[in-house]
């Protein structure tokens, strides 16, 4: 592992990228122990604060685990898909909103990756999974709840819909795709939606996919979509109208 020095990047941030390149390219190894910071220190011919700022910022992207005592020290972590959540939500929340991507780029993209789930989902559901998404549907039935709460509740059942497809790596490419679009769209729809038809077409689907009727639940997801379009765009519509008058 080495660094240029007279790079002007960061110091730290050249560590933590060498140890990191090290890690994906299996020189180092999961759970192995990494060398002291003083070790690092004299390998990388820089201060130990630099390599504790380096080993912080391994930390925070979860790639190495630190332990006290006498065997303690930093160690290389095994990263889990669940870990990696909320960097794939935080980056696909920022995606959308730094490159001002239209409603229905976000909504064509999330109902096709969702419906590709679908099959798979169908096949391999727990009875876990039906018990969320019909806690959830029931949920969104309730005449007091909030629309915050309703946004929230579509997203878990959606959230489970994608889990039941058992593939971690489709849940995870999927993280950003329910959890960063969907509730962009809930509030951009929210107020023009019928819960209803929300709640009837959530328990359709939940239905095909106990009977394992892979066609169905893609046929009502295409339907959940189409609403959603059309929601989307009357209420777009509304707004430029009422700009217009103004």
């Amino acid at each position: 592992m080495k660094i240029d020095p007279k790079n002007p990047a960061d110091l730290s941030a050249q560590i933590a990228k060498a140890i990191r390149d090290a890690i994906m390219s299996g020189d180092l190894l999961v759970d192995e122990r990494l060398p002291s910071e003083a070790e690092l220190a004299e390998q990388f011919e820089v201060s130990r604060p630099t390599v504790r700022e380096a080993l912080k910022r391994l930390g925070a992207q979860s790639l190495i685990r630190t332990q006290r005592g006498a065997t303690g020290g930093a160690f290389v972590n095994r990263l889990k898909f669940e870990d990696a959540y909320g960097q794939q939500i935080t980056t696909s929340t920022l995606l959308l909103s730094m490159n001002d991507v239209s409603f229905a780029t976000a909504c064509e993209a999330r109902y096709a990756l969702e419906r590709a789930c679908a099959p798979l989902s169908a096949q391999r559901r727990t009875a876990d999974h039906l018990a969320t998404m019909r806690a959830e549907a029931h949920r969104q039935s309730q005449p007091g709840l909030t629309d915050e709460a309703f946004c929230a509740s579509d997203v878990a059942f959606h959230r489970a819909l994608v889990d039941a497809a058992g593939n971690p790596v489709l849940s995870y490419q999927l993280a950003g795709a329910v959890e960063a679009m969907q509730p962009l769209m809930n509030m951009i729809t929210f107020s023009a939606r019928s819960r209803e038809r929300i709640v009837g077409l959530h328990s359709a689907i939940a239905d095909a996919i106990e009977l394992q009727d892979a066609a169905k639940a893609d046929a009502l997801l295409d339907d959940l979509a189409r609403y959603t379009q059309e929601l989307a765009q009357n209420v777009i519509s509304d707004r430029e109208a009422a700009r217009a008058q103004s």
